[in-house]
């Protein structure tokens, strides 16, 4: 018996998309001249952020990088 191999559910392929999001909440930006950020990275935990942020700051020194918890990838996931 042959198989269906186009089928697709994008219903359960939206929900892994969303958790994957969802795991990555804590932001690292490079702000831009005229005060834009500029995604960097995203990762799973603040203390991995932060000293991802610390190595930027060794490699570019005159850079200004932040870090914050991007609310919007869970409420658009939701």
């Amino acid at each position: 018996m042959p198989q269906d191999t186009g089928y697709k559910n994008t219903k359960l392929e939206k929900k892994a998309i969303s958790y994957k999001n969802r795991l990555n909440g804590w932001t690292v930006a490079r702000v831009a001249e005229d005060d834009q950020r500029v995604v960097v990275a995203r990762f799973r935990s603040k203390s991995d952020a932060d000293g991802y942020i610390q190595h930027l700051r060794q490699l570019v020194p005159d850079g200004y990088f932040e870090m914050f918890f991007d609310s919007q990838v869970l409420i658009a996931s939701m």
